[in-house]
């Protein structure tokens, strides 16, 4: 008995659902690859600030279509610096727990791709602020791109006083969104870029106490790695923190908020304060986490109320 023979025609593809299948979860893997070089979760809070500037610098209607520019131009521009900026650390990141599986120290990308990628999409971030909204804003964005990876990137290897260089690029986002409104820098404005500068400070310090050990591994010289009481670290959180305190209560009196953000300005802050004290007292990693997680919700939680106060 005979077994029947099966034949194929070659002129039809093989139209088997599990290739399709195949082929969707390896380009769904790769896109979802180059998004983590776009490190989503700081580009959120960049985003966020700058479209508080845009909203606080807005003197009459809001225009929607045009802080839907903003926010596509702004996410271009982090996500591009962010890129950048892994494409830069990729040595250093392998050396660490805590970024050892982003996907250049695990080979998921190569480094020619991610240069380019991001090369690409911060300069279509900087055309896009340059041509849609002006040039004021493109001018703000590529000296958060040259400050953030000419100057802070390599300096975190070489001295503690990195993390206060980086904090000028990383206050730049409400100031470009007040820029792309108004198109001119008032005293406002740069309230809001200190606000940001000065958060920075206990959000990054908690960070580096966390994560200590795997910034010594790696060479990273941030103040809580190579100072060995934590002394310094202390008193510069509880001082920034504190400093911060007052400034953020100067949108009510510079009239681009009300009373309202201003009572929650001050439980925020006070909130902020006692995190950071305990943070200052202990000197742990677990209350480097709370005072990290205080931040997180620090800075959405006092842009939001800014705005809503304001519009409301």
């Amino acid at each position: 008995m005979s077994t029947p023979s099966i034949v194929l025609d070659k002129k039809q593809p093989l139209r088997d659902p599990i290739f399709k299948l195949g082929r969707s979860r390896s380009l769904l893997k790769t896109l979802t690859d180059y998004s983590e070089l776009t490190k989503p979760n700081i580009t959120f809070l960049v985003v966020l600030s700058s479209t508080a500037g845009f909203c606080l610098g807005t003197a009459g209607p809001l225009s929607y279509l045009r802080l839907l520019h903003l926010m596509a131009a702004v996410a271009l521009l982090s996500s591009g610096i962010g890129a950048l900026n892994q494409y830069m650390e990729r040595d250093l990141d392998g050396r660490m727990h805590r970024t050892e599986h982003r996907p250049l120290p695990m080979g998921k990308i190569s480094p020619l791709p991610a240069l380019l990628f991001g090369m690409g999409i911060t300069v279509a971030a900087e055309a896009y602020l340059a041509l849609v909204l002006n040039p004021l804003s493109a001018l703000l964005g590529l000296l958060t791109v040259m400050t953030y990876l000419l100057i802070y990137t390599p300096l975190k290897t070489r001295t503690p006083w990195c993390t206060f260089l980086g904090a000028f690029p990383g206050a730049m986002p409400p100031l470009v969104g007040w820029v792309a409104i108004r198109g001119s820098i008032s005293l406002e404005a740069w309230v809001l870029f200190g606000i940001v500068f000065l958060w920075q400070f206990p959000h990054f310090h908690s960070i580096a106490m966390m994560y200590r050990e795997d910034y010594a591994r790696a060479g990273i010289r941030m103040l809580p790695v190579v100072e060995p009481d934590g002394k310094a670290t202390g008193r510069q959180i509880v001082g920034y923190t504190l400093a911060l305190l007052p400034l953020s209560l100067m949108p009510a009196f510079l009239k681009i908020s009300g009373t309202v953000y201003l009572a929650g300005a001050v439980l925020l802050g006070v909130g902020f304060l006692y995190y950071a004290i305990r943070c200052a007292q202990d000197k742990t990693k677990s209350r480097a986490r709370y005072l990290l997680q205080a931040s997180v919700f620090y800075l959405p939680l006092l842009f939001g109320l800014m705005v809503l106060n304001q519009m409301g």
